[in-house]
C-alpha cells in the first residue's frame, strides 16, 4: 500500500544496495517496497516479500514494468523509526502496513525486521531484514479479540490474541492437528487461556498434566510474542511442541 507523497529521509542507514526493476508506478525515496509475483519492486503489498527501502525517488508511472530501476537497501540494516512500543519489545518482530507505517500486528501486514534498540516510547531502532521471514514462517494467520474455539480448519495456523482475559478452546484431540497461539499484547496487559477438552491433557515442558486443566499465559509476566505450539496425539490430549514465556497449568 502506498501512502508516501514525498520522499522520506532515512536516519542512520547502514547496509548494502542493489537494483530492482520497478513496476509501472512512482516510488518515493524512503518507501518500503515489496516484490510482486512477476519480480518487480513496487508499493508495499500484503502477501508479498519486503525487498528493502527505496533510496531515491523513481517515477515509472508513465512507462511499463521494468522500464526503470529502483536502488534499494538490502541485507540486514538498521534505521531509527517511528513506532510506539515498550523497552520490553526489543527483539520483537516488526511488520509494515503500508510503505511508511510500522506495527507489531502481523495479520494482513508484511514482515520487515526486528526491534534492536528502544529509543523512546515512540521511536525504535529496527534491524530491517529484506526477503526474510519471521519465526513462524506460516502465512496462515488470524487475530482474535474474543473467545475462540479451534477446529480442524485451524490446523497449521498461527492464532494471535490481542485482548485480555480471552480463552482459546481446543477441540477433542485429533492426531496431528497443530496450532500455535501467540500473545500479541504489550508487557503485562493480556492474559491468554488455552482450554482443552474435558477428557484431554496438555502435556510437556515440565507441566504436570491432568484432564481438563487450562494452560495460562500469566498476565503479570506476559510479554508480546509469548507463544505455545500444541500438537494433538489423538489419544490423551495435546503435546507442547514449542513454547516461549511463562505459562502455568490451571490449579
Amino acid at each position: 500500500m502506498t501512502v508516501l507523497a514525498v520522499d522520506q529521509p532515512m536516519a542512520r542507514a547502514v547496509g548494502e544496495k542493489t537494483f530492482y526493476p520497478l513496476a509501472a508506478e512512482k516510488a518515493y525515496g524512503g518507501a518500503m517496497l515489496t516484490l510482486n509475483t512477476s519480480g518487480y519492486a513496487g508499493s508495499l503489498t500484503a502477501g508479498e516479500r519486503f525487498c528493502g527501502h527505496n533510496m531515491y525517488q523513481v517515477d515509472n508511472s508513465a512507462g511499463s514494468a521494468g522500464d526503470k530501476n529502483v536502488e534499494v537497501l538490502i541485507g540486514r540494516y538498521t534505521l531509527e523509526v517511528a513506532l510506539v512500543g515498550l523497552i520490553t519489545d526489543v527483539g520483537q518482530p516488526v511488520y509494515a502496513s503500508d510503505d511508511a507505517t510500522l506495527t507489531f500486528v502481523p495479520t494482513g501486514n508484511v514482515f520487515v525486521g526486528v526491534i534492536k534498540n528502544y529509543i523512546s516510547a515512540t521511536k525504535m531502532r529496527v534491524e530491517f531484514r529484506p526477503l526474510e521471514k519471521d519465526e513462524f514462517l506460516s502465512a496462515v494467520r488470524e487475530t482474535k479479540s474474543d473467545n475462540y474455539t479451534v477446529d480442524e480448519l485451524d490446523s497449521g495456523k498461527i492464532i494471535y490474541v490481542d485482548t485480555d482475559a480471552k480463552t482459546i478452546t481446543l477441540p477433542a484431540t485429533d492426531a496431528g492437528l497443530r496450532v500455535t497461539i501467540v500473545n500479541l499484547g504489550s508487557y503485562g496487559t493480556v492474559a491468554v487461556t488455552i482450554a482443552p477438552n474435558a477428557a484431554d491433557k496438555i502435556m510437556g515442558n515440565d507441566i504436570t498434566s491432568a484432564d481438563d486443566k487450562d494452560l495460562i499465559n500469566t498476565k503479570a509476566t506476559a510479554q508480546r510474542g509469548d507463544f505455545v505450539t500444541l500438537v494433538g496425539d489423538g489419544a490423551d490430549g495435546w503435546f507442547i511442541q514449542a513454547m516461549r514465556g511463562i505459562w502455568a497449568r490451571e490449579t
